[in-house]
């Protein structure tokens, strides 16, 4: 799939007044500082589509973006980030909480994973969380470019093993990138679309 167009449609703290639209719709979720931002300006062939910031934790609304004017690509706030207040975090976790549960759109949900890092509770709480309530996710591993590709892929392998150890038979689909060599990128997309596919069938 070929990103032709993307825009910014609405950043609300409100689920109720995310867009209406009948489009399919995908989340992307995870700890403050993972390269949230980033990720999505290559996938949407845009510099400055979502904000990035050296200060991690700026994301504090739901943003949504319509891509190729039928599918909406969605900034969560990021969860997990040190300096933010306890209340804040509160108010982050319900917003999340909400719109997860709320948002019949939702396809697919996509955790963002510092591959350079061992699993951490909080990201492997928060896919648990999500399968506990059928919410489909894949995770996507982040800044592939800072490891070499025997790092990547025993920090990948090691991974998925710690998954394995908890409640999941099978892990979700995985896939590795990089936002500054673009790794990953088409397959993200790719598997979008087949999404997209399969829900415009169905409905």
């Amino acid at each position: 799939m070929r990103v032709a167009q993307a825009e910014f449609v609405i950043s609300n703290t409100d689920v109720a007044k995310c867009p209406r639209d009948p489009f399919p719709e995908y989340a992307f979720i995870g700890r403050s500082n993972v390269g949230k931002s980033s990720l999505i300006n290559t996938l949407a062939g845009r510099k400055s589509l979502a904000k990035t910031s050296g200060r991690p934790g700026k994301t504090q609304l739901i943003n949504h973006f319509k891509i190729n004017k039928n599918w909406f690509l969605v900034d969560l706030p990021g969860y997990g980030y040190a300096r933010t207040s306890k209340t804040t975090k509160k108010a982050f976790q319900k917003l999340i909480t909400r719109y997860f549960e709320q948002r019949k759109q939702l396809v697919s949900a996509f955790v963002l994973v510092d591959i350079r890092h061992a699993p951490q509770n909080i990201d492997l709480e928060f896919m648990e969380w999500l399968g506990t309530n059928y919410i489909p996710f894949a995770i996507i591993f982040t800044k592939a470019d800072k490891l070499k590709p025997n790092a990547i892929n025993r920090n990948v392998t090691d991974y998925l093993a710690k998954m394995r150890e908890g409640l999941w038979e099978e892990v979700p689909p995985h896939f590795v990138t990089s936002s500054l060599h673009k790794t990953g990128v088409e397959e993200v997309l790719y598997y979008i679309d087949q999404l997209n596919q399969e829900f415009k069938a169905a409905n």
